[in-house]
């Protein structure tokens, strides 16, 4: 099922390059490199978030469509397009370039919102025309999710492990302080136009803030030692490739990416599964199945948060313990179809079960082994291949991540009926 990590052949080369520098390795000094990598995952999903978070505003702007499965439609298939784009050109294009593009095109893509809303729609219900430059919005933030978190995984993938962990850690973190906007928006602003309009405001303008400061973070990054160091281990095993194999063809290309993705599928396979499943159950099931008499429209915002909050901290916990073995990572997997059966039980079981505590508990459970098995395959993933390929292997897994969101939000339409 897989090539253990540390045994791939090929990694050889790369393998003796890091054994022989290992003592020579700079430090990162005040975790800089670590904090630049975390905010870059967190980065990567914000525009996503942000857009999603204030479906409460586009609902009452364009009443008349289903806006946010409309928005998951255009975000996915085109992030999924251009992540297809990228893997079969990766050799060809900077991944610098393609991140700064990428980071470039969200804040673009996020300041359509406030502008138009400012300037265009100034609350009023049903201009349309006003929708359809949200859905660009919308499509130019999946062409930036591309570039940017394929590209930022790839690069974290020529990494020591702790840098993949940060910006898996960052994604999380980006659920986690979304989730704590929207309370605050709850708790502050009243439910009506104008206060719709001040959460849309505060989402998308802390989105815009954070973006300009990833894309600081993400050129100051290479002037970092470690960095540095990493980026001439890389070259001295591609500059070994070339003088084994002469300059790649396309042909040569097309068959090292396919062993690329043969040596990483099963840990792609489980991330498209852990995906496909959580999705097909968050955030469908708790924003519409489930319903507390108590909390009312509190409920669903304490499951998301909770949700997030334990999301983060499973993709934390690979800091502290890093499970080695990949088929034990797979099979967990595997193993959490069980949720489909349990949040069955909450919806169709005893009483017992049909309350706010089974719920609440079950949603904490995915998020955290969401978080951890995540962490684990993305960060052993890229350690299976030659490390210059070891950023296209992580171009990879995110292909399989966002195969997994689309797998998963189909058939949350389905298995609860």
């Amino acid at each position: 099922m897989g090539v253990s990590v540390g045994t791939a052949t090929g990694g050889d080369l790369e393998s003796a390059l890091l054994l022989a520098t290992d003592k020579n390795i700079p430090k990162d000094s005040f975790h800089l490199a670590y904090i630049i990598y975390f905010a870059l995952g967190a980065g990567s999903l914000l525009p996503w978030n942000a857009f999603i978070t204030a479906v409460d505003y586009f609902d009452y702007i364009y009443p008349d469509v289903s806006v946010d499965r409309i928005f998951a439609v255009v975000y996915m298939v085109v992030a999924l397009i251009g992540l297809l784009f990228i893997v079969v050109y990766a050799e060809k294009s900077n991944p610098r370039v393609r991140i700064n593009v990428g980071l470039g095109t969200y804040v673009v893509s996020l300041l359509v919102v406030p502008v138009m809303d400012g300037v265009y729609i100034k609350g009023q219900t049903g201009l349309y025309s006003g929708f359809y430059v949200t859905i660009g919005a919308v499509a130019l933030s999946g062409v930036g999710d591309a570039l940017v978190q394929g590209g930022v995984i790839g690069s974290a993938g020529e990494l020591p492990e702790r840098y993949m962990q940060a910006v898996v850690a960052g994604t999380a973190a980006s659920g986690v302080l979304v989730s704590f906007l929207r309370i605050f928006t709850k708790a502050v602003y009243s439910q009506d136009e104008q206060g719709l309009r001040s959460s849309a405001l505060l989402y998308f303008s802390v989105s815009i803030v954070f973006m300009a400061v990833c894309v600081v973070l993400y050129n100051v990054a290479p002037k970092l030692p470690i960095i540095k160091h990493y980026q001439v281990l890389k070259m001295q095993a591609v500059n070994e490739e070339k003088e084994e194999k002469g300059l790649m063809s396309r042909s040569a290309w097309r068959s090292t990416l396919s062993d690329i993705i043969g040596r990483t599928k099963w840990y792609g396979l489980g991330v498209l599964l852990i995906y496909g499943v959580t999705l097909s159950i968050y955030p469908g099931y708790v924003t519409e199945d489930v319903h507390s008499p108590t909390l009312k429209d509190w409920y669903a915002i304490i499951l998301i948060t909770g949700y997030n909050v334990f999301d983060l901290i499973g993709k934390c916990l690979t800091a502290v313990y890093l499970l080695q073995n990949e088929k034990v990572a797979m099979g967990s997997s595997v193993a959490r179809l069980l949720f489909y059966p349990l949040f069955y039980l909450c919806l169709h079981g005893p009483s017992l079960f049909r309350t706010e505590i089974p719920v609440t508990i079950l949603t904490c459970l995915l998020g955290v082994t969401h978080g951890y098995f995540t962490s684990v395959l993305m960060i052993l993933a890229p350690k299976v291949v030659p490390l210059q390929h070891a950023g296209t292997a992580g171009i990879v897994m995110v292909l399989f991540l966002v195969v997994g969101l689309a797998i998963g939000s189909v058939v949350a339409w389905f298995w609860v009926i």
